[in-house]
């Protein structure tokens, strides 16, 4: 999922990442202390860990050193106001994937996050494709062939949660997270909605590609074309 984890007490500053990940089709989770992003992070997976070295209750690095001696491999990006060699040192050291010192540029920080997505070896590009179908967060579109539509975020985050999936089914839960994280209210029926949006901009665009409804399960792409694989004949999809 394109969805960062950010550890900043800093409300303006956090929402301003948030933002400038947001037009970049990423979307944010935001923690002001370390307890909180403790008790995020043990309950959400994330597709990067953006950490401030100066919290209210400690320092962003001992975070990070808990998280890797449990064995989180999530990539980190640290920031900081201390521009010593040493300290860029301890921040490596401490696990931390790359670093940027206060103050930078929001262009160079979406930069760095999204070089950190890339490196799983997984994943080569942002963009993700399912049969006919090619979704693009920079862009946030949905395309089929020439036609293509925008995506509200929301929607976009369900859709490459489901495209990393390849269609095997996704749970509700990690819907919910991928579209609203853990920090957004969600009312009952948020997730129907987007989906029934979703599909609809799917047909808009003319693909094959449906959202099937795997009850008692989750959600899972299925494509009447045969590029990957043949449809599922479950009686429990509908």
């Amino acid at each position: 999922m394109l969805r960062v984890a950010l550890v900043e007490d800093h409300e303006r500053l956090g929402e301003m990442i948030r933002h400038a990940l947001s037009l970049s089709g990423i979307e944010t989770d935001v923690f002001s202390r370390i307890s909180e992003a403790s008790y995020g992070l043990a309950r959400a997976e994330y597709a990067v860990l953006v950490i401030d070295r100066g919290l209210p209750d400690g320092d962003g690095l001992s975070l990070l050193r808990t998280l890797r001696a449990k064995g989180h491999t999530t990539p980190c990006l640290m920031l900081t106001a201390r521009d010593a060699v040493h300290d860029r040192v301890d921040g490596l050291e401490s696990g931390a994937d790359d670093y940027v010192t206060k103050p930078f540029a929001m262009s160079e920080l979406v930069a760095r996050v999204r070089s950190l997505m890339r490196r799983p070896t997984s994943i080569s590009d942002l963009q993700m494709s399912f049969a006919d179908i090619t979704v693009d967060p920079a862009q946030q579109t949905l395309a089929c062939g020439p036609n293509s539509v925008q995506l509200p975020p929301a929607e976009l985050q369900i859709a490459l949660c489901l495209f990393k999936a390849r269609g095997s089914t996704v749970r509700h839960a990690t819907l919910e997270h991928a579209a609203w994280g853990i920090s957004d209210a969600v009312t009952p029926n948020a997730l129907a909605v987007a989906l029934h949006r979703l599909r609809r901009r799917l047909a808009v665009v003319g693909s094959q590609v449906q959202i099937t409804n795997i009850r008692g399960a989750g959600f899972a792409l299925q494509s009447s074309v045969g590029a990957e694989g043949p449809a599922s004949t479950n009686p429990s999809i509908r």
